[in-house]
């Protein structure tokens, strides 16, 4: 008589998970990817003939950026081309191998741009006091350079939907202005344009396919360490209302997409003698890299590109 074989429960176990979560993964992708192409058609963010930039930073939002968009590049109508660009800022202990061996098993044109950036913002900020505004200035400034310098056409930044909303109510609670970060963004001269493909991604998703992706995520030790950051503060804020209020954030970010300007109370936007819409204030991109981030509180804080 043959003996049975009697599977363990951990034996057993392991291929339903690895089932499982190879299909919350392409369940992710196409989630990720068709929203994605839809900001992309919605604001008109890539054309035809394109050089897009990748800011990547080694957080889950840029790899998460890069990922979705070669994967769109392979069926999209129009040809366009990826680059990966990288500044390492010397921060102390930053593994400087990981993102080059990443980005050359993907098989992709990349860059590493090298620039102390660290030095000068541990000199010119004081101990105790936020760095994210000073880095985040020299940090677009050195990408924008090197983007005019290579014949790039668009520069493509991973925030998502939630550093939209977090802007809009950092701005509104400490800047006493109604604005976020912008989907595009054009310069006036016609230097840059900055896209963000990732505005209609929600941070959870992200996160979550991050980690089922396994990209190698480097953490941020300059800025990322630091509490109490006012962004952080409403970054809370909205996971609690989350938790709490299933649906809250996506009916916020329909109101972004939905604005009255007759019915607030901005005299730029429009003239309520005549009853006409108005220009308003036209937001560009700074070359120095501050103003493009959507304001005093753009840039506030730990923004991953």
């Amino acid at each position: 008589m043959s003996e049975a074989t009697i599977a363990s429960p951990e034996s057993s176990a392991a291929p339903e998970l690895e089932r499982r979560q190879k299909q919350e993964l392409n369940k992710l992708q196409k989630r990720l990817r068709r929203e994605v192409g839809q900001a992309i058609a919605d604001f008109s963010m890539i054309e035809a003939g394109d050089k897009v930039m990748c800011c990547l930073s080694g957080g889950k939002d840029s790899y998460a950026m890069l990922d979705i968009l070669l994967n769109l590049q392979k069926s999209a109508p129009v040809s366009f081309e990826i680059i990966a660009v990288n500044l390492d800022q010397k921060q102390p202990g930053f593994p400087e191998e990981v993102l080059p061996a990443y980005l050359a098993s993907m098989g992709i044109e990349y860059h590493i741009i090298e620039k102390d950036t660290y030095s000068i913002v541990k000199e010119k900020v004081p101990e105790g006091k936020t760095t994210c505004g000073l880095c985040s200035r020299l940090r677009r400034g050195i990408l924008y350079n090197f983007a005019e310098e290579h014949g790039v056409t668009k520069i493509a930044l991973g925030h998502h939907r939630d550093d939209l909303l977090e802007t809009l109510f950092l701005n509104m609670f400490y800047g006493g202005k109604l604005k976020s970060m912008p989907p595009v963004l054009h310069s006036d001269d016609g230097r840059n344009t900055v896209i963000r493909p990732m505005a209609y991604c929600r941070e959870k998703d992200i996160a979550r396919y991050a980690g089922l992706r396994e990209f190698p995520i480097i953490p941020c030790n300059l800025c990322g360490s630091q509490e109490n950051l006012q962004r952080q503060v409403i970054k809370e804020m909205f996971q609690t209302w989350d938790k709490q209020h299933p649906g809250r954030l996506e009916t916020m970010f329909r109101a972004m997409c939905n604005v009255e300007p007759s019915h607030l109370a901005d005299t730029d936007l429009y003239d309520f003698k005549d009853g006409k819409r108005l220009g308003g204030k036209r937001q560009a991109v700074v070359q120095s890299g501050g103003a493009e981030d959507g304001g005093d509180f753009g840039r506030l804080d730990v923004l991953n590109i």
